[in-house]
């Protein structure tokens, strides 16, 4: 249990921004082709080095969409802060564990964000994990059965803090 105090916060974390990373990447448009014979060979082989990785809801059962929380994205297990704007969200229920991930903003403290995910999460058997940062970032983390995890991050900046939550579950829990 030690462990997942000690090294799990940033490990998920990191999992939740990865996650968010991919999504956008996935939907970021292509530059627009060069129209010169000569700018076209280079341009090529740019976009051929810095591709990104297929997109996740390229797999059976992965859903992800940036601005808004995707169609199915399990609500009951994640929902969302009131007064936060989604900045995007993902989940796949086919794998095992199930993973899903939120990311959003609100003009609240951290401090608020992670209490209103607190309440949620322990009204669904969640326990939290002591330890309340990462660095200067708020962070908490949760536990249930042993083998379920959630993890939320929360910086501030100018009165906004940008809240990432990524969650390991097991796959009926996203059901």
């Amino acid at each position: 249990m030690k462990v997942i105090g000690t090294h799990m916060p940033a490990c998920l974390g990191l999992l939740a921004a990865g996650t968010v990373m991919v999504v956008m990447s996935a939907c970021t448009a292509p530059a627009p082709a060069s129209t010169t014979t000569e700018a076209a060979a280079p341009t090529a082989v740019v976009a051929q080095a810095s591709t990104a990785p297929p997109s996740p809801s390229a797999s059976p059962g992965t859903s992800a969409t940036v601005g808004a929380v995707v169609a199915g994205f399990p609500q009951k297990l994640l929902p969302l802060m009131p007064g936060a704007k989604v900045a995007a969200s993902s989940f796949d229920k086919s794998s095992s564990p199930a993973t899903v991930a939120l990311v959003g903003s609100v003009a609240a403290k951290p401090a608020a964000v992670v209490a209103f995910y607190t309440k949620a999460l322990e009204a669904q058997g969640f326990k939290a994990v002591p330890g309340n940062k990462v660095g200067a970032v708020v962070s908490k983390d949760f536990v249930r059965a042993g083998n379920e995890t959630v993890n939320i991050a929360v910086p501030e900046t100018a009165g906004v803090s940008t809240f990432t939550i990524g969650a390991n579950v097991a796959p009926e829990s996203v059901k």
